[in-house]
């Protein structure tokens, strides 16, 4: 048999190529596909440049643009467990506005480990991503600071740090939890404690805050409290049997996620309680499938997708304009009842039973 000829390898396509076969300049092509500057071009000829890509099998070269721009088109967001159903919904947020500005996101898990954090933190800034978005924020972390020192763009999102010297975007906890407060005080609840968050976490302090402040403006004494050590389930079992073993009385317990609240369930479950029967509880987050838990949990509602779209939205004008003054977005929750609150149990306003 004769021998195969070689194959040919087709020449990838240059953007040359593309304003040659629509007879434009090079720069207008460069313009139509860039999201960021597409809007610069007419909706006619950008129709044809696009068409003419296509059929020509053009595909930007990411590597040839950042060698002339001195731009990955690439951001970094950093978050503390990717497990945690919160962060799904606010990374989706930011991949959408950050795709339609042609970015490309690149995801990293610390499992909230401060070291392990600031080892991806130095690998996104040597892959020179363009910005970072970090949802792993302590109240002394470090991170955001060594962004700057590098002078790599940063927005915090979900949890904040002690300053303003970093943008960030969060939600009023203080207002979420006092919405929780006063819709059990509604309920005739005088006896309430609060399983709350990580005190070296801004959610946590901020939430403890807010119960310790919504338990005052209700003219009510400061309810017992007891701090989980993370916000997962096991962790709010622990602090919910920390809250009941000190013998004052409670009657709703206020949890500073919806995490801790499940955890608050299997407690009371343990000790034969029953929900909301004996014991009202609350979240904080409002999750996917809360109204599928037994029972489903009233909890604050937070507009996750929306903070990612606003946290995103701030890096990528950091990343314009470094000197742009930093800004505090805070996004106001609203309260979702369900089946996990009621009237405490009759007669625990006299006696104020402990359990």
């Amino acid at each position: 048999m004769p021998p195969k000829p070689p194959k040919v390898r087709r020449q990838r396509a240059k953007i040359e190529d593309v304003a040659r076969a629509v007879g434009v300049h090079a720069s207008t092509v460069s313009r139509v596909l860039n999201p960021r500057t597409a809007g610069r071009v007419s909706d006619a000829v950008a129709k044809r440049v696009r068409a003419a890509a296509k059929r020509l099998g053009y595909a930007a070269d990411p590597l040839a643009s950042g060698l002339r721009t001195r731009r990955s088109s690439m951001i970094g967001v950093v978050v503390p467990d990717i497990a945690n159903p919160v962060f799904p919904l606010i990374l989706r947020g930011v991949e959408a506005e950050v795709a339609a500005a042609g970015y490309t996101a690149i995801v990293a898990n610390t499992d909230n480990d401060p070291a392990r954090a600031s080892e991806i933190l130095d690998r996104l800034a040597a892959r020179r991503v363009d910005g970072v978005i970090l949802a792993t924020a302590t109240c002394g972390d470090t991170l955001a600071g060594h962004c700057r020192a590098l002078a790599l763009p940063v927005v915090l999102v979900n949890r904040s740090v002690d300053g303003d010297a970093v943008s960030a975007v969060v939600n009023d906890d203080e207002g979420g939890i006092a919405l929780a407060v006063a819709h059990l005080v509604g309920l005739g609840h005088r006896a309430i404690g609060h399983v709350a968050g990580p005190q070296a976490i801004s959610t946590g302090r901020g939430r403890r805050t807010g119960f310790a402040a919504a338990m005052k403006a209700s003219g009510l004494p400061a309810g017992p409290w007891a701090a989980a050590q993370s916000f997962e389930i096991e962790a709010g079992a622990h602090a919910c049997a920390r809250l009941l073993a000190s013998g004052r009385p409670v009657t709703a317990i206020v949890a500073a996620n919806d995490l801790l609240a499940l955890g608050c369930y299997d407690e009371l479950k343990r000790r034969g309680l029953r929900c909301p029967s004996d014991l009202s509880v609350t979240g904080y987050n409002d999750m996917a499938f809360a109204d599928r838990f037994d029972p489903p949990l009233t909890s604050v509602r937070i507009a996750h997708r929306r903070m990612g779209e606003e946290a995103a939205r701030l890096l990528l004008a950091e990343i314009a304009d470094i000197a742009l003054p930093r800004r505090r977005i805070s996004l106001a929750p609203e309260l979702v009842t369900r089946g996990s609150t009621a009237a405490p149990p009759a007669g625990s306003r006299r006696k104020r039973i402990a359990v």
